[in-house]
């Protein structure tokens, strides 16, 4: 019924999880039925081999360890193109800025983003500006669009996986979103971790072959809303063996201490690989000698046991239905 608390967003729709993809389905594709919105992927794949992208950054601290809003803002947008298996070439940036924002930071985050750019190869070529009320936009906000080319046929899709394919994550998992709430300082609790943020079209490009099936980062609501959405509908599962899962001790002992799951953590900096089994070492050892992947591990498999779910087989030889983020965990992560 209209007026109720049930229909107003909330900042759990922003979450990546189920209430995220409830809100997808029934508002926006409800209206918006474009065949290739519908695909729901990280990028359009539009025509000549073009990929578009756009994503919005309210990340909250604007500064954080291992990065900033703009670095974010760069970072984001050009791994949702490179998981497409295209290569970026140009981003736009829309900046909304509040009243009294400092120059300065305004500064270092535009620094920033041209540092990010660089280190990508991409291009920025055209941008906007918007100046809010005092109280009404919290420092800055970005949107970032970007466009890229497809660098691979046949393009990486759910729909290629097939049972037996592998999966390979590039490193250790919850980097990002632990820094982002350690860094807000509210629970009192201090460790040495930085976010992961960074383009990882460097590294995408070492491994890009027709034995690659899909690819994914998995950001808000980390690998488990990316795996629920990869295997929804589908006639295959995905099961992730939880002794390989790269996890550094410090971000394994605060989720012990706040009961957070490792796998609902954002991430911004990893990508989840699909492969044919009988290439993933090959691929795992190309992956390894990028910066970026380094600690890269084989981390689960597609299989057709349990068709559209995705489980997580645990250290004590368990089995367990690994659920999407139902709510927000971290708001303002990214």
């Amino acid at each position: 019924m209209r007026g109720t608390n049930s229909d107003k967003i909330t900042l759990a729709h922003g979450g990546g999880g189920a209430k995220t993809e409830r809100l997808i389905r029934e508002v926006f594709q409800n209206y918006l039925k474009d065949p290739v919105l519908s695909e729901m992927d990280d990028g359009a794949l539009v025509e000549d081999g073009l990929v578009l992208s756009t994503d919005s950054f309210v990340v909250n601290p604007l500064f954080f360890p291992g990065g900033d809003i703009g670095r974010l803002a760069v970072s984001g947008t050009i791994n949702d193109i490179a998981v497409m298996g295209a290569r970026p070439l140009y981003l736009t940036l829309g900046f909304i800025l509040e009243e009294g924002l400092s120059l300065d930071v305004l500064e270092r985050v535009v620094k920033s983003i041209s540092a990010t750019a660089e280190e990508a190869g991409v291009r920025i070529v055209a941008g906007d500006t918007k100046v809010v009320e005092r109280g009404k936009g919290d420092g800055i906000y970005i949107n970032s669009s970007g466009l890229g080319r497809l660098e691979i046929s046949p393009p990486p899709r759910r729909e290629r996986i097939k049972p037996g394919d592998l999966v390979i994550i590039n490193g250790p998992v919850g980097l990002h979103g632990m820094a982002i709430l350690l860094s807000r300082g509210e629970l009192g609790l201090e460790a040495e971790i930085k976010s992961d943020v960074a383009p990882l079209w460097g590294l995408i490009k070492e491994v890009l072959s027709p034995e690659i099936k899909f690819m994914r980062d998995p950001t808000r609501g980390g690998l488990a809303a990316v795996l629920n959405e990869t295997v929804e509908g589908m006639e295959f599962g995905v099961r992730l063996w939880e002794e390989n899962i790269p996890l550094t001790e410090e971000v394994e002992g605060i989720c012990e201490v706040l009961g957070f799951d490792p796998l609902q953590l954002p991430n911004e900096g990893k990508v989840l690989v699909f492969v044919e089994r009988e290439r993933a070492e090959e691929v795992l050892e190309k992956m390894r000698t990028h910066p970026l992947g380094r600690a890269s591990a084989i981390i689960g498999e597609a299989t057709e046991e349990y068709p559209g779910k995705a489980v997580l087989k645990t250290r004590a030889g368990t089995h367990r239905i690994i659920e999407p983020p139902m709510g927000e965990l971290l708001p303002r992560i990214c």
